[in-house]
């Protein structure tokens, strides 16, 4: 394929991956991504089979003189995946995951997601730090950072991974580990696709479940400041093999939540472990013990792959989303106060602030381990996202997020965010998130990426000479 103008035809004929393109049968399936608010065009969608076609896809595009962007699991909120004008890569045909219980290792593809891996590894009662909605891909999460319920216990998703396999700008396939192209894989372990298409992902797995204990504690927002504050406390030292959330939902229309509370917004403490039933009660003890008690409570055993799962209803594929995310220190009153104010005020029943205590093996990781650019200090992870089913809301939504947020900013540690909660992330946005490592990942960028072709992403921008 020579340089010139592109042409769906003249890629089809190129390479091997089945190409789609915008007057091909399935064009706009092929083009959707999670996020329902995302609606662009693409040149085409390419899907390879295997590592080797995406090599080949990557060289095809980039001598057709076009742009490209690269689908995982497409659940990024800023909508990544997908840009008017570009060829995209979407991986989601590289989706095996292989486990090695006596290496307790996993091997999954770039476009295998969370739910996959959860459920082949749970059977053999392993597991690794993954996402709260179980069909997020893999890559996006893993290359972010990658924060989930067991983030305490394991560490980030980034944390646990040992090796990858990597199609650089240039179309070559090259091995990232500690020992393989350091630069590289310290770079992919929080600094996003920027650096190359991860075909491939390995991770050390831990022993957890494979059935877990879990209890979800709900108040309303009239008598949650107390909870929240102490809430943080307590899932802050937590006993060994237990973890926790702290989460503002709406009651579920399930059995277990009185009538008066379904629909209702509120804030739930959720904690998990791997012992027994007695293990659970203790770790609860202190939350039960609270004046006001929950308003009503689930208490259950489920495999660690079903826990997973627990909250997927809350963002269905399709739903318009906006997020925007900070780091506190810690809930006291003046922060609980905030919350309790603003989350009623949301649209949506579906809009969410989930919250993820920094603790544990999480803080025990060195800084410089990874290009992750949060701080390590203990504290908590505050994401605000909206999720509306009914788009006529989102406008409303997505603006109460933000003065959700702003309510917040003063108590928050630290200017940056969270890459990959960064819904419209801006060159300073990101250099904030990432601190002082964003010079070290341009370096690492210039090598891998000078022409910034992997530009569609919370983009680290090549040195220009």
């Amino acid at each position: 394929m020579s340089t010139g103008v592109f042409s769906v035809d003249l890629l089809r004929r190129s390479i091997r991956a089945q190409v789609i393109g915008p007057t091909d049968a399935g064009y706009d399936e092929a083009r959707a991504v999670w996020n329902g608010s995302i609606d662009r065009r693409p040149l085409a969608v390419v899907r390879p089979a295997d590592t080797a076609e995406v090599a080949e896809a990557v060289a095809a595009i980039r001598a057709g003189g076009a742009d490209l962007t690269v689908r995982g699991g497409g659940h990024n909120y800023a909508g990544h995946a997908v840009a008017d004008g570009a060829v995209m890569l979407d991986l989601s045909k590289l989706d095996s995951v292989l486990v090695d219980p006596v290496r307790m290792r996993a091997r999954c593809g770039g476009g295998a997601t969370w739910a996959e891996l959860d459920g082949t590894a749970n059977r053999h009662g392993l597991a690794v730090t993954g996402g709260f909605i179980s069909d997020t891909g893999i890559g996006g999460l893993t290359l972010g950072g990658g924060f989930g319920w067991l983030t305490p216990l394991f560490g980030m998703s980034c944390d646990n991974l040992v090796a990858a396999e990597v199609v650089t700008a240039d179309g070559h396939v090259v091995a990232a580990s500690l020992q393989e192209n350091p630069d590289l894989f310290w770079a992919l372990r929080g600094g996003g696709g920027n650096f190359g298409i991860t075909t491939s992902f390995e991770f050390a797995l831990h022993e957890f479940g494979p059935l877990v204990q879990v209890a979800l504690l709900w108040w309303p927002p009239s008598e949650a400041v107390g909870p929240l504050v102490e809430g943080n406390a307590v899932l802050m030292d937590l006993p060994a093999r237990h973890c926790g959330t702290i989460n503002a939902i709406s009651g579920p229309p399930a059995p277990f939540v009185p009538e008066r509370w379904q629909g209702e917004p509120g804030f739930v403490i959720g904690i998990a472990g791997d012992g027994s039933p007695d293990d659970l009660a203790a770790a609860v003890a202190p939350l039960r013990a609270l004046t006001p008690t929950p308003a009503w409570e689930l208490v259950a055993e489920m495999p660690y792959a079903a826990l997973q799962q627990l909250f997927d209803d809350i963002a269905p594929w399709g739903t318009f989303a906006y997020e925007k995310s900070l780091y506190l220190d810690r809930i006291d009153a003046a922060v609980a106060e905030v919350m309790v104010e603003q989350y009623p005020r949301k649209n949506s029943p579906l809009s969410v602030m989930p919250s993820m205590p920094l603790c544990g093996r999480f803080c025990d990781v060195p800084e410089g381990n990874t290009a992750f650019g949060g701080s390590r200090d203990p504290g908590l992870l505050v994401n605000i996202s909206a999720s509306c089913p009914d788009p006529a809301v989102f406008a409303a939504e997505r603006e109460w997020v933000r003065e959700f947020w702003g309510e917040l900013r003063p108590f928050a540690r630290g200017d940056g965010g969270y890459v990959n909660f960064l819904t419209d992330p801006g060159q300073e946005q990101v250099a904030t998130s990432y601190g002082p490592k964003y010079h070290r990942l341009r370096s690492v960028k210039t090598a891998w990426d000078p022409a910034n072709v992997f530009r569609h992403n919370a983009n680290i921008t090549p040195v220009v000479p």
